[in-house]
């Protein structure tokens, strides 16, 4: 694990990220209660759980099928909240 300054970082990134690319842990030091990662992304990273993909999926669907329910102005908002 390589810890560097925030300054040192901006300076190398090219260098810093190439470590990372290769395996390297960089940690970029911000101050003194500061720190940040430096990981590389691949296309195999995930954002969204599987389940949650499901439930996109589900609206999406639910969606074009035109099950949804329209509100239209502050009123109509305020009840549609009110019965959740």
């Amino acid at each position: 694990m390589l810890v560097v300054s925030s300054r040192e970082f901006r300076e190398k990134q090219a260098e810093y990220m190439d470590m990372a690319d290769s395996g390297e842990q960089i940690i970029v030091q911000r101050g003194k209660n500061k720190a940040y990662s430096i990981t590389p992304i691949t296309n195999d990273d995930i954002y969204f759980s599987k389940e949650m993909v499901e439930k996109i999926q589900k609206s999406l669907l639910q969606a074009k099928n035109g099950e949804v329910t329209k509100v239209t102005g502050k009123d109509a908002l305020v009840e549609f909240l009110k019965d959740l």
